[in-house]
């Protein structure tokens, strides 16, 4: 087996969504989940189908993020995985939407942060272990740093 680091290639403003699934219908589930959780919401959706003809399925509102989610599944190539590239919305706005889809087995994660996937890859497939997503911690908050917080989450409309 080898493990190899995949990073996932976006526009430092598009917010991505890297999770797995069982089945092929995900990709009709996660489109109708994503539109009816944020109007006028854009994204590209690839999901990479494990068995039968193994393709990668693609949904989107948006014709770039949706080609450049079809460009990402072929890099990652790991059989039940799907990603979600989002522009007008936030993760926090569709995450628990995603999550409520059936086959949806798992989230690993969503972020606007830099990401890496790690993919364990053998002679039957590729499978993703986890992600690198963003940077090691630089220290510890400190007052200001709490106060800046707390301002931009209620600047934001995320908390009174």
């Amino acid at each position: 087996m080898d493990i190899k680091l995949v990073p996932i290639n976006k526009p430092e403003e598009v917010n991505v969504i890297l999770g797995q699934s069982h089945f092929i219908k995900t990709v009709e589930d996660l489109y109708e989940a994503l539109v009816t959780a944020v109007p006028d919401v854009k994204f590209g959706l690839a999901f990479c189908e494990a068995s039968g003809a193994c393709l990668i399925r693609a949904e989107g509102t948006d014709d770039e993020l949706k080609a450049l989610a079809i460009e990402n599944a072929k890099d990652i190539a790991a059989g039940h995985s799907f990603l979600v590239l989002l522009k007008n919305a936030y993760p926090v706005n569709v995450l628990n939407a995603i999550k409520s889809c059936p086959e949806v087995c798992r989230v690993f994660c969503a972020t606007a942060n830099p990401v890496q996937v790690v993919i364990a890859e053998s002679e039957q497939g590729r499978g993703i272990l986890g992600v690198i997503d963003g940077h090691a911690p630089k220290g510890v908050e400190d007052e200001s740093w709490i106060k800046w917080r707390k301002d931009l989450l209620r600047q934001i409309g995320y908390k009174r």
